[in-house]
């Protein structure tokens, strides 16, 4: 089975261009240098609307942390009832306690509020204390369905071993280990070789000059798409 190809979209133009070039589905965010916040409504029909692919909306209100007070938390809650009111087809959150836990109980509510919404576990992963203990509890939820993560590095190449051990952890579950941060397309081939993922999560690495903050470059992602399906 090809490995499934998730694209980082910060307009209609990127998904469209995601889309047409063989992306699997796609993560919907604005201010992706702030590590991604969630999108407006607007945006959210428009994408929906103009792909025939799956698209995954973020849902994280500030950059400050992943630790959400009570307005925080309502807000979210508010906004992923509002994600599935826009069409989409799943929500992409995280909330960690002072702890540095997952939050089950904010997570809980969070499920509840997404419906039947697929849900990804985005990359609040690579702060906890633990992730194998994480990882544990995400598979306590059956609606959890993704966790993304770059292993606890800055870039994913960087955190093979741990990345296999997750998907090992994983494997035969109802949640997959979506692999990313800091892919390229070089590197795709081989890491995807040595770590047996089924997932990976393109953002600067499919973008004009690998800048977070470009156009999607339609060649790079037709690139990993066929380096994929190889």
């Amino acid at each position: 089975m090809p490995v499934l190809l998730e694209v980082i979209a910060t307009t209609v133009a990127d998904a469209r261009f995601a889309a047409q070039a063989g992306a699997d589905r796609l993560e919907l965010v604005t201010a992706m240098g702030e590590g991604g916040l969630t999108p407006s409504i607007g945006l959210i029909e428009a994408v929906v609307n103009a792909v025939s692919i799956p698209v995954n909306v973020i849902v994280r209100p500030h950059s400050r942390s992943f630790v959400y007070d009570a307005d925080d938390h309502a807000l979210m809650l508010h906004d992923v009832r509002a994600v599935k009111a826009a069409g989409a087809n799943g929500v992409v959150i995280g909330m960690l306690n002072v702890d540095g836990e997952i939050d089950r109980e904010q997570l809980a509510r969070a499920i509840d509020a997404a419906d039947g919404l697929a849900v990804t576990f985005h990359r609040a992963f690579d702060e906890v204390l633990d992730q194998q203990k994480a990882l544990d509890v995400l598979l306590g939820f059956n609606a959890v369905t993704n966790v993304l993560t770059s292993g606890g590095q800055p870039s994913v190449l960087n955190a093979e071993a741990t990345i296999r051990a997750l998907v090992r952890q994983a494997a035969g579950s109802h949640c997959t280990v979506l692999a990313g941060a800091g892919l390229t397309v070089d590197a795709v081939a081989g890491f995807v070789s040595r770590t047996q993922v089924q997932a990976v999560h393109f953002g600067s690495g499919v973008r004009v000059g690998g800048n977070g903050l470009a156009p999607i470059d339609i060649d790079k992602v037709a690139r990993v798409r066929a380096l994929l399906n190889a």
